[in-house]
């Protein structure tokens, strides 16, 4: 089901961009913002989101009056936040991720402001991760909180498998156009990866560990062509 979601989403990225009844623009920028994000474990694990940032390249196509095509080149972090009731105890697990997204940018409005949507596929690979923690993680059974809370905690000291991830992804936002070269862009984006970071198979602890982000950034423009 994930690979066939996929398929779905670069089959529609490069569809809507196959014409070529208009002459093409292209731009170049760079974006920079917050994340928000989580791990999906599955049996489940308390947490919380856990902010991070991102910032990247942007390479912007459009063919069609209504069309394009964008690709980026992002550094972004994901993970997740353990989350204590009743307690002072913190464990954050920060992945950082290179993310190559391909997207079909769906735009509308005028030379002024315009409206737009972004959707496609996004290939990303893990090139850190680590753990801040207040307590002693790898001890945790023996401590008082966990001997009286019953609770996961194998993904606290659980290696990463798969560094290779690929996903999902949407977002949409607003490009006012300061003169005919330069714009500045506000976007909205939600990510849902399709790997699992930890072992998933019938004898481990967790059947899925996929990322799930929300991201805000501004961005930048400069029209080439």
């Amino acid at each position: 089901m994930r690979r066939l979601a996929l398929i779905l989403m670069m089959a529609i990225a490069f569809s809507l961009v196959a014409q070529t009844h208009y002459e093409g623009t292209f731009a170049v920028g760079g974006k920079a913002g917050m994340t928000l994000s989580r791990t999906n474990f599955n049996p489940s694990v308390q947490q919380s989101m856990l902010p991070g940032i991102t910032a990247g390249a942007m390479f912007r196509y459009i063919e069609e009056k209504n069309f394009g095509l964008i690709a980026e080149f992002n550094l972004a972090q994901r993970g997740w936040k353990e989350a204590f009731d009743d307690s002072d105890l913190s464990y954050n697990h920060r992945f950082t991720y290179l993310e190559l997204p391909i997207l079909t940018h769906i735009f509308f409005g005028n030379n002024r402001v315009k409206g737009f949507f972004n959707l496609g596929p996004e290939l990303g690979v893990m090139i850190a991760d680590g753990v801040s923690s207040n307590f002693d993680y790898h001890n945790a059974a023996t401590m008082e909180y966990f001997v009286q809370n019953t609770r996961h905690i194998e993904q606290m000291t659980m290696k990463v498998k798969n560094r290779l991830d690929y996903g999902i992804c949407a977002g949409a936002g607003m490009e006012v156009n300061l003169n005919t070269k330069q714009s500045l862009l506000l976007e909205g984006r939600f990510y849902y990866g399709l790997t699992d970071a930890f072992p998933s198979h019938k004898t481990d602890v967790f059947s899925s560990s996929n990322s799930m982000t929300i991201s805000v950034t501004l961005g930048y423009f400069y029209r080439l062509k």
